[in-house]
């Protein structure tokens, strides 16, 4: 019986970890990176804090904790 407490704590550490907030400029990266892979040529990521999101729409990504957003814009 006692192998198993170990597991379990692995599962719910390892659970706590995937759940950590992501900072900002990695996430901004990471969908950089998607954002590229779609061969869009030209584009704006912006971070900003919640209360200054004007349209929901634009959002791609939330950081800090929730306390900003990504925010993207095609630019044709």
């Amino acid at each position: 019986m006692q192998p198993v407490i170990p597991a379990l704590a692995l599962m719910l550490f390892a659970g706590s970890a995937l759940a950590a907030p992501k900072p900002c400029e990695e996430l901004k990266e990471e969908i950089e990176v998607k954002i590229q892979a779609n061969n869009v040529a030209s584009y704006t990521l912006e971070i900003v804090p919640n209360d200054e999101v004007e349209d929901q729409s634009m959002v791609v990504g939330s950081c800090d904790g929730g306390s900003k957003k990504i925010i993207y814009q095609r630019n044709d």
